[in-house]
């Protein structure tokens, strides 16, 4: 089911009605038997997988809580619960494995092999990619990790704690939120609060506009250009490329909003998973602001235990790019994503290198870090970084995005700008204009977030008629220019496909 479904407009409402009528001691339940009818719509057998998790760090929980209150040795006790641990990480990221890198492992050792004249005929194995599968596993294992580091008691409900790993809203393209907050919230029932459902619903719709309006409308320029590269070389593919990086953003953004807004209404409070990315001045700021739950997570669970920084600056860019790497493989089994990672890993490294280089020439030029001329230009080349390395995320193939990437460092069609020819690429004029007009609103929008102006506050301010007035326009807007597939068909969301 997507947000963006007719099913989820009629599904949605009955869940709030019967959640805020029904008595507080089942209010999970209910919550928790609507998650797994929301994820058992895309697949009912796969909600066995999730189970699975569920059932394996809860009582890895359970455990390590156990060894906690047994008058044991403190070696003997460190001993079984890093057992413990160890045990609920490997099976979790063995299934993960084996539905998500089983062919991509299949296939490497099929082209390593070759390069060596020997011929491997390995079936590939016939698997369907379980829908969220990469978030509810690492937010599972976050629980597992956390009560092991006595961050979080362990939770001795099972419903409660399946609930925290299936809870619908954020459930198949995150935030992948953490014990500490989401486990706590759904510990308290909550009661229907007139705010927060207002605050709620005008964060759903935003996100709507972001996914359906602009997200959408840009994904049938991206689509038919990446789709037919050969066809459309040069300023086409340059531009496909930079609307891909506004695409990629509002489709999450849209997302992580909607999964806010509609958590918000039924009073719970889900992590901001953006921040204005594309206003960063570095790639680093860039990845503090962008998917900041992943980032977050990668930092605790993987790059603080590699060592972080506290082993010296070559340890250091090692367990980077370690990070980045793994990010890569994160997002996809093939070759282009651990490219992705490793550039994005390596523009850090880089970046963090030239720091002291960097300041000395402001020093030197008496020029302000803050100086507005200097952060723009800084902006315009973060952004064209992190836009290179989305080639390799978009492209079907690594041979696909070498050769758009030759093809846009020799483009001589500058006359597509002239002669009509953008609009040649699914979108027509008047489609493309309004993508365009709908560009700059999120640019505003961003600026207004990353200069720490609330719209929300404002909106909350006018006359309770105009903010009604003003909902009822917006939601009319994205019915009339959102983009919908024949038979209203929802299009996916990007990051249902990791």
């Amino acid at each position: 089911m997507l947000f963006n479904s007719l099913e989820f407009l009629i599904f949605f409402p009955i869940v709030l009605v019967i959640y805020f009528i029904i008595p507080t001691k089942i209010k999970y339940l209910w919550l928790l038997a609507a998650s797994y009818y929301f994820y058992m719509c895309w697949n009912a057998k796969y909600a066995l997988l999730m189970l699975f998790s569920t059932a394996c760090t809860y009582a890895g929980g359970l455990l390590i809580e156990f060894v906690k209150n047994r008058n044991w040795t403190d070696k003997k006790k460190t001993t079984v619960k890093k057992l413990g641990v160890a045990f609920v990480i490997i099976s979790n990221l063995a299934v993960l494995g084996y539905f998500k890198y089983t062919n991509f492992l299949i296939e490497s050792l099929e082209s390593l092999f070759a390069m060596m004249s020997i011929e491997l005929n390995i079936p590939a194995v016939d698997v369907l990619l379980p829908v969220g599968i990469s978030f509810y596993t690492f937010q599972a294992l976050s629980y597992t990790i956390d009560v092991y580091r006595d961050d979080i008691y362990a939770e001795k409900n099972f419903f409660r704690y399946a609930l925290f790993v299936s809870f619908f809203p954020q459930l198949v393209a995150g935030p992948i939120e953490r014990s500490k907050n989401l486990l706590k919230q759904l510990a308290v029932p909550k009661k229907f609060s007139y705010v927060k459902a207002r605050d709620g619903l005008f964060l759903m719709v935003w996100g709507f506009f972001l996914k359906i309006v602009v997200a959408d409308r840009i994904a049938m320029f991206v689509d038919t250009v990446y789709g037919d590269y050969q066809r459309f070389p040069g300023w086409y593919i340059i531009i496909a490329t930079i609307l891909f990086a506004v695409q990629i953003y509002c489709d999450f953004y849209g997302y992580s909003t909607i999964a806010m807004g509609a958590s918000g209404i039924l009073g719970i409070d889900l992590m901001e998973n953006f921040d204005a990315p594309y206003l960063s001045v570095t790639v680093a700021e860039f990845w503090r602001k962008w998917h900041i739950s992943l980032t977050s997570w990668f930092k605790d669970y993987l790059y603080i235990p590699l060592g972080g920084s506290r082993k010296g600056v070559v340890r250091k860019y090692l367990n980077k790019l370690i990070v980045f790497l793994v990010s890569g493989l994160w997002h996809g089994a093939n070759f282009t994503f651990v490219i992705w990672g490793a550039l994005n890993g390596v523009y850090q490294v880089i970046g963090e290198m030239l720091m002291p280089l960097r300041e000395k020439i402001c020093k030197v030029l008496h020029i302000s870090r803050k100086f507005f001329l200097l952060r723009f230009v800084q902006m315009l080349i973060t952004f064209a970084l992190v836009d290179f390395a989305w080639i390799f995320f978009r492209a079907p193939t690594l041979e696909a995005s070498f050769e758009m990437i030759g093809s846009i460092f020799t483009a001589d069609n500058f006359s597509i700008f002239a002669n009509g020819g953008l609009f040649q690429c699914g979108l027509n004029e008047k489609n493309f204009i309004l993508m365009l007009v709908c560009i700059v609103i999120l640019l505003i929008a961003d600026t207004f977030k990353h200069f720490g102006i609330s719209v929300r506050y404002y909106i909350q301010k006018v006359p309770y008629p105009v903010r009604c007035a003003a909902l009822i326009i917006a939601i009319c807007f994205i019915l009339v220019f959102g983009i919908w597939g024949s038979g209203y068909d929802a299009a996916n969301f990007i990051y249902f496909q990791f």
